[in-house]
């Protein structure tokens, strides 16, 4: 599917919730059918399983100990206990399944029945660190950025070699990760070595996401890292480029997605990821910025967009509905989901939840529905299949100004999508607290030979349009604050 749309789970605290509800411990291998189908009935195609690699005890063990975090579980949690601590999923020990998920196996038989009803399956891959209980921190210090001295930022190793030590994981703008071991990419055995490791990823599912994806680029881990020298010569080509290939040669349909900021979307994409994460214009719908919205959209090529991934939350992020009104979660619901590209839909964003989670917990609270935002993405994920959105061609359109002087035009997303001369549909979204007005250009071939009726999928309303007038001056639009409408174009005759 060219515009899949994703749902990330955590399967940590699913696994959990699913336990607790069935009275015995569900692994990947005995989930039940209903929570499969219901997947399948809300029209996801790909199902994002974050967290089914272990966490080692070191790395648990500074997830229990942390002071902030631990304020957080009870801000989040109260009466938390330490069995509710899993530890980070991004603190990888190993990359074979948790044998409390079921192991491998278990996981190959839960990606069966996912294929089997059309669904397909991403995990996580984490390039840049590994967990600090990873076996390759004492087996394989070189693949570690190190130093034979303790400074900040490290950890002391025991080695085959003596001890030695090894750096947290960090990007360029924050303080170390202390529960990961930073890989070093300067090093063509690294390289190959994480090569190898994706490539096995890649025999146990459909697509990765890339946790950090940008921080391998060669720059910006020369930057990262310029204070700690390395005897080798750096590797002159990029990482991606070349793992992407070794991958895509043997599975094809395999996807990448990259988890990217800093601008760097295009580089990534340029390189072979599939979909890049799009921050900036999450940035300008979560802040209440609709001319940004509008215009950051607009600028972009339509690849860019199309290959770009659409998100209101996710595990990094707060929750949308502890930030927007219903209206304007409906609003914004209907953006990610009308504009190509990848839809990125978040465990508990469908209900309402409001409690963002620390990963570390590997249990989360039980939080009430909110019946006006659970009936908002009922209806518009029960319209999706009975229209051209995600299916046909998608373009998002410029609108034009309604009337000399009234910039209103530029609260709105338009997003026009169509299979054929005969049977398209206009997305239209307005962005932005107050009433709005513009013409939507729709310059489809043969729509002046007919004249149409639009349907609101969403609503009740239906309009007549002459198709010349359409030609000529587009349609007009006049609507409420945080309006959201899919109508349907059908020939008058």
């Amino acid at each position: 599917m060219p515009h899949p749309v994703l749902y990330q789970i955590n399967a940590r605290c699913w696994l959990r919730r699913l336990s607790d509800a069935e009275k015995r411990p569900v692994t990947l291998a005995t989930v039940p059918a209903a929570e499969l189908a219901g997947w399948r009935k809300r029209g996801f195609t790909h199902l994002w399983l974050m967290g089914v690699w272990p966490t080692g005890p070191a790395a648990r063990a500074i997830a229990l100990q942390h002071p902030e975090l631990r304020r957080e579980y009870d801000r989040v949690l109260p009466g938390w206990t330490e069995a509710d601590v899993a530890g980070s999923p991004y603190s990888v020990a190993a990359y074979s399944v948790a044998p409390a998920f079921g192991g491998d196996e278990a996981l190959q038989q839960f990606r069966t029945r996912l294929h089997e009803l059309g669904l397909k399956l991403i995990l996580d891959f984490v390039p840049n660190h590994l967990g600090v209980d990873h076996p390759w921190v004492t087996e394989q210090p070189d693949r570690f950025v190190s130093s034979p001295n303790p400074i900040p930022g490290t950890f002391p190793a025991k080695t085959r070699t003596g001890v030695r030590f090894i750096a947290h994981g960090k990007d360029p703008y924050f303080a170390p990760w202390t529960d990961v071991a930073q890989l070093d990419y300067r090093r063509e055995a690294t390289r190959q070595a994480m090569r190898r490791q994706l490539l096995q990823i890649a025999q146990q599912c459909d697509g990765v996401r890339c946790d950090m994806a940008m921080l391998l680029l060669n720059e910006v881990f020369e930057k990262t890292w310029a204070r700690w020298p390395t005897a080798e010569t750096p590797p002159t080509g990029e990482f991606w480029p070349a793992a992407i290939q070794a991958v895509k040669t043997r599975f094809p349909e395999f996807l990448f997605i990259a988890e990217v900021y800093w601008g760097l979307e295009g580089r990534l994409q340029a390189q072979g990821f599939d979909f890049t994460y799009d921050k900036a214009w999450y940035d300008d719908l979560m802040g209440g910025r609709p001319v940004e919205a509008q215009h950051r959209l607009l600028a972009h090529p339509p690849a860019y967009v199309e290959h770009s991934v659409h998100f209101l939350e996710n595990h990094d992020e707060p929750r949308v509905a502890a930030r927007l009104s219903p209206a304007e979660n409906r609003a914004a619901a209907l953006a990610i989901l009308a504009v190509p590209g990848m839809c990125l839909l978040h465990q508990g964003q469908l209900t309402g939840a409001r409690i963002k989670l620390p990963v570390q917990l590997g249990r989360a609270p039980i939080e009430p529905e909110q019946a006006e935002i659970k009936t908002a993405y009922t209806a518009l994920l029960a319209v999706l299949p009975k229209t051209c959105m995600r299916r046909g061609q998608g373009r998002v359109l410029a609108p034009r100004s309604a009337w000399a002087g009234n910039w209103s035009h530029q609260h709105f997303l338009l997003v026009l999508w169509s299979e054929n001369a005969n049977r398209f549909d206009l997305v239209v979204v307005n962005l932005s607290g107050q009433r709005s007005q513009c013409y939507a250009p729709l310059d489809l071939p043969e729509i002046g030979d007919e004249d149409w009726r639009l349907r609101d999928l969403l609503g009740e309303e239906t309009y007549e349009r002459v198709g010349s007038d359409l030609v000529q001056s587009g349609l007009y639009l006049d609507v409420p604050a945080h309006a959201a409408q899919i109508f349907r174009f059908e020939p008058k005759r």
